[in-house]
C-alpha cells in the first residue's frame, strides 16, 4: 500500500516521503481501515509516540496523521461492534502507525460508526477537535448554561468547535483571535470578540472558564481572569502560572466513541461545523504537512475516492 512514513526524528518534514508499505495487520480487537480521508496535526513529528511504541521501543519510519474515516476492511480476532463494509471514522492509536496510509490498523473501540449522509472529508476534520472541544468544556471545566467562557483560538479546528459547543451548552462565549478572525468567530456563535494583537485581555473581564489552545504569554494572562471556583483548561502546555482560588487543568485528547457518535450526529443535523481549509491527495501530503503552510480550516486528505 502506498503510505506517507517520516524516516527521521532529526529531519522533520524533510524526512517525509511518500512510499510502500506492507499492508497492516489487524491485532487482537482491531480493525483492518481502508482509508478515504485522513487528518493530521502539523506538530505531531515533535511527538514521542511518533517514534516510539507503547513499550519505548523506536518504530521509525512511522505513518502519521491520527485522524481517519473510510470504510473497514478488515476484523482482527475477538472484534466485536464493527462489521466489514461499515463506514467509520474516529482516532488512531498514538504510538502505532496512522492515517495517511491506504489502509491503517486501529483498535475498534477508537472508532463510531459513520453516517451516510456524512462525507468522509468532513468526518476526517472532526475527531481531535471535536473530541478535544468537548472533554475540555465538560468533561475538564464541567460548564453549564449562563456560564462565562473565553475561548483563544477561536477560529481554528479546535477553538471554533468549543465556541459552538460553549453557546449550544447556554453558555456567554467571548472569542479571541486575529482581527481577520472576527467575523468567523462572530457568525460561529461567540457573544463578543478580542483581538489579541490589539485589544487588551483584561477586556474580557472575569469568566468562569478559560479555554487555551495557544499557550505561552496568553495562557499566562489568562489565568488572572477566571474567577474562583472557575477553570482554567489547555491543550497548549502544563501551565506555569496557575489562577488563584480556581482550577488549572492541561489534557491530552482521548478517543470516545459514544461521543464521536454524539458529534456526528451534531454534524448531520448541521448543529455543528467543520472548517476545512483545503483538501489534497495523498502524493501532496508531504506539501501539506510544511510548518509554513497555513490556511483557514483543517487541511484534509484524500487518500481513496467512496
Amino acid at each position: 500500500m502506498r503510505a506517507i512514513t517520516a524516516q527521521d526524528r532529526d529531519a522533520g518534514v524533510g524526512g517525509l516521503t511518500l512510499t510502500d508499505l506492507p499492508h497492516p495487520h489487524a491485532a487482537e480487537n482491531d480493525v483492518v481501515v481502508r482509508v478515504h480521508a485522513a487528518g493530521f496535526t502539523r506538530g505531531e513529528l515533535d511527538w514521542p509516540a511518533t517514534w516510539t511504541d507503547r513499550a519505548g521501543r523506536d518504530r521509525a519510519p512511522s505513518v502519521p496523521g491520527h485522524e481517519v474515516s473510510g470504510v473497514v476492511a478488515e476484523l482482527g480476532y475477538g472484534t466485536t461492534g464493527l462489521t466489514v463494509g461499515q463506514r467509520v471514522f474516529g482516532l488512531t492509536d498514538w504510538t502505532r502507525d496512522g492515517s495517511l496510509a491506504e489502509y491503517v490498523a486501529v483498535e475498534a473501540r477508537n472508532l463510531a460508526p459513520l453516517p451516510a449522509d456524512v462525507d468522509h472529508t468532513a468526518a476526517a476534520a472532526l475527531p481531535v477537535p471535536g473530541l478535544t472541544a468537548w472533554q475540555g468544556l465538560f468533561d475538564h471545566a464541567h460548564i453549564t448554561a449562563g456560564q462565562s467562557i473565553l475561548v483563544h483560538g477561536a477560529a481554528g479546528s479546535v477553538g471554533s468547535i468549543a465556541v459552538q459547543l460553549a453557546q449550544a451548552a447556554g453558555a456567554r462565549v467571548t472569542g479571541t483571535g486575529r482581527a481577520a478572525d472576527r467575523d468567523v468567530v462572530l457568525a460561529l456563535g461567540a457573544h463578543a470578540f478580542l483581538d489579541l494583537t490589539a485589544d487588551p485581555l483584561d477586556d474580557a473581564g472575569e469568566v468562569d472558564v478559560v479555554f487555551d489552545v495557544i499557550g505561552g504569554d496568553v495562557l499566562a494572562r489568562s489565568a488572572a481572569l477566571v474567577r474562583a471556583g472557575g477553570t482554567l483548561v489547555t491543550i497548549a502546555h502544563p501551565p506555569t502560572v496557575r489562577p488563584r482560588d480556581a482550577r488549572a487543568v492541561f489534557f491530552v485528547v482521548e478517543p470516545d466513541r459514544a461521543r464521536l457518535t454524539d458529534l456526528a450526529q451534531r454534524l448531520r443535523d448541521g448543529r455543528l461545523a467543520v472548517r476545512i481549509g483545503e483538501v489534497r491527495p495523498l502524493s501532496e501530503a508531504v506539501v501539506a504537512f510544511s510548518p509554513e503552510r497555513r490556511t483557514a480550516g483543517r487541511t484534509i486528505i484524500h487518500v481513496a475516492e467512496p
